[in-house]
């Protein structure tokens, strides 16, 4: 491996600085906060940098700040921070049970929420250099080869699955997400943070070369809201979901007057399902209520040769997930 050069990073702004002068200069450079799935891609030869760039050396770019606009969340802020902290634990438990759901121990105490919206597939071809789109190539190998774990949701022309927990968490709160580049700074929804194959291969998100996210920012809940992130996994080694739920309610009494069910583990983004949160506004949240969203959450779902399975799955886990938040009050 050839010598790697280091940048420790005064502010934002020398980190982007130090993203331009290196791209200029023609030498590959990356990012790198808690490092968990940079190092793997490094081991597995995905990414060959020249020059690393640590956020970590910069002061402010983590920690948990509350007040009545809501919260603020550095991007280096680790996940077991957030899974832990009061404000999130009661404020927003949806995120704190996402984080708490990453990894073991050891990744959440190094892992960032910032890396993790960030971090890149795991699709076994992408990992395993295939000369897939993901990887520079013109094709995608899900389709007619090993599709178990691939999209159901939104593929095309690449059908991998976005591998963040924190992501559907982040959407299904309306969080924003503060980008930092050479021209400034700019606020992102969550929403649109997350970006489709189609517009660009190599990318699962909206950032450009030169830009880091800096912090997160989420909205005070509603009243009477009840959240709760469940997850559903192959088995126990295996720590990215296969199938995910992020579901907010806001409730009145027994009656639901608002709704955001978000999928993890089923699309290359988060994806939103309005139509299925539409079921449930304005009604008492039976279990057939439930059940009713739950069935128009996958009506539209595609899925490949050996990922069918996945549709049940996901229809059953949102059908018990909005049952239990319902006679709970948590997951």
């Amino acid at each position: 491996m050839n010598p790697i050069a280091n940048v420790n990073a005064r502010d934002v702004k020398d980190a982007v600085d130090s993203l331009v002068r290196v791209r200029k200069q023609g030498r590959q450079v990356s990012v790198t906060g808690g490092g968990t799935d940079l190092l793997g891609m490094m081991k597995e030869r995905l990414v060959r940098p020249d020059v690393l760039v640590n956020l970590k050396t910069i002061r402010g770019l983590s920690g948990i700040a509350a007040d009545a606009s809501g919260v603020r969340i550095g991007a280096l802020t680790t996940l077991a921070t957030l899974g832990r902290d009061p404000v999130i634990t009661t404020r927003y438990p949806l995120l704190a049970e996402a984080a708490n759901s990453v990894g073991t121990p050891q990744i959440r105490n190094l892992a960032t929420l910032g890396g993790n919206i960030c971090q890149r597939p795991w699709c076994w071809y992408f990992r395993n250099a295939f000369p897939c789109y993901k990887n520079g190539g013109n094709r995608c190998f899900a389709p007619t080869g090993e599709n178990q774990l691939h999209a159901i949701f939104g593929g095309g022309p690449s059908y991998i699955v976005h591998p963040s927990d924190t992501a559907p968490a982040l959407v299904a709160l309306d969080a924003r997400i503060r980008i930092a580049g050479p021209a400034g700074e700019r606020i992102v929804p969550a929403a649109d943070f997350f970006a489709l194959p189609k517009l660009n291969p190599a990318r699962e998100n909206v950032l450009a070369d030169d830009e880091v996210v800096a912090e997160i920012l989420i909205p005070p809940p509603a009243p009477s809201s009840r959240s709760t992130y469940r997850k559903l996994l192959d088995r126990e080694a295996w720590t990215h979901a296969v199938v995910s739920a992020a579901v907010t309610l806001q409730m009145e009494g027994a009656i639901c007057r608002d709704a955001r069910i978000v999928l993890g583990g089923v699309a290359p983004i988060p994806w939103d399902r309005p139509r299925a949160a539409e079921v449930l506004r304005g009604k008492r949240l039976s279990p057939e209520v439930a059940a009713e969203a739950a069935r128009i959450a996958v009506e539209d779902a595609r899925p490949m040769t050996k990922n069918a399975y996945k549709v049940a799955l996901t229809s059953a886990l949102i059908r018990r997930t909005l049952v239990s938040l319902a006679e709970n009050g948590n997951g």
